[in-house]
């Protein structure tokens, strides 16, 4: 994209975790602190549509990362939420962006779009193969009419929308909110509490046996920004580290990083969630030269650092 530090940025839930680390990149990329607003929650309400009209205004690129999000308790707790919350944001904030004439849409899909049971590594292609796993069913499809919506805006308005796919993030600034947590931090809160209260063992959900992606949140971030500058194209783009780990395995490695030593539960009763997660990441670093940098083990150390700290 020519002259792509001169242009007016609005990132929607830029102040949150993942938001954080894509103003970071933009502003290593030479964009003005004053070109790019930042929209939270809390100021303007992107469920209603003329909220989304005054956001767009006078801006050349969104990128849209405000999403309602969390584990799968919480999945499971607000589905209803879960689902309307993330399309009406999405699909308003799209339209409105069309009507004003911006230049480009960047949507954040989710891991979660995919189907429940996509041959390992997920692929592209795949995506359409199948209902996706239901405990977060709702979010995955709100967020997968975001690409239908951006490859139908393309084809009737010629509007510039592009569409990522990232797995499960981790990192420093994550939510360690034990309601609506994600997997990492909410684990590292256990051992890391359990440590602290002297506890001799912990409780975690599932079998142990499913399988996760996890891709630092500066690498995607970094992704997030390249996509931003470089792709302009109708089809989905995956962002992830093309590695798997178990959770039985992750948990192992997160109790050898903090030395907790006590015993961990497994609560069979509880969902393991999609069997398997895994990305094929080669168009993202074919399309826009992506590639993930961070080790998982040091990833790891830096949240841990930050949440014992923080």
């Amino acid at each position: 994209m020519k002259n792509f530090s001169n242009k007016k940025f609005l990132v929607t839930g830029g102040a949150g975790f993942l938001g954080s680390f894509v103003i970071q990149k933009l502003l290593d990329k030479g964009v003005s602190q004053r070109n790019i607003f930042v929209l939270r929650s809390k100021d303007l309400d992107l469920r209603k549509w003329e909220n989304c009209v005054k956001a767009v205004k006078n801006q050349d690129i969104i990128i849209h990362l405000a999403a309602v999000v969390g584990g799968i308790g919480y999945n499971q707790k607000i589905p209803g939420q879960m689902f309307y919350d993330n399309l009406l944001m999405g699909t308003q904030l799209m339209e409105a962006a069309r009507q004003t004439g911006v230049e480009k849409f960047v949507a954040i899909g989710t891991i979660c779009a995919y189907p429940k049971f996509a041959p390992i590594p997920f692929a592209e292609t795949s995506l359409w193969h199948g209902y996706p796993e239901e405990t977060n069913a709702p979010y995955g499809l709100a967020k997968k009419m975001l690409l239908v919506q951006a490859q139908a805006y393309r084809q009737q308005y010629g509007f510039n929308a592009i569409y990522l796919l990232p797995v499960n993030l981790y990192g420093p600034g994550d939510n360690f909110n034990p309601q609506s947590s994600h997997v990492i931090p909410a684990l590292i809160k256990k051992v890391a509490d359990a440590k602290k209260t002297g506890q001799k063992h912990i409780d975690v959900w599932g079998t142990g046996k499913a399988s996760r992606e996890f891709l630092y949140v500066e690498d995607c971030a970094e992704g997030i920004v390249l996509a931003t500058e470089k792709y302009d194209k109708p089809e989905p783009v995956n962002l992830g580290a093309n590695r798997e780990i178990k959770i039985r395995d992750l948990v192992k490695t997160i109790c050898k990083l903090t030395s907790f030593k006590g015993k961990v539960r497994w609560d069979k009763t509880k969902p393991d969630g999609q069997p398997r997660r895994m990305v094929d990441a080669t168009l993202a670093r074919k399309e826009f030269g992506f590639k993930a940098k961070t080790d998982f083990e040091k990833g790891l150390k830096k949240t841990i650092n930050w949440y014992v700290k923080s």
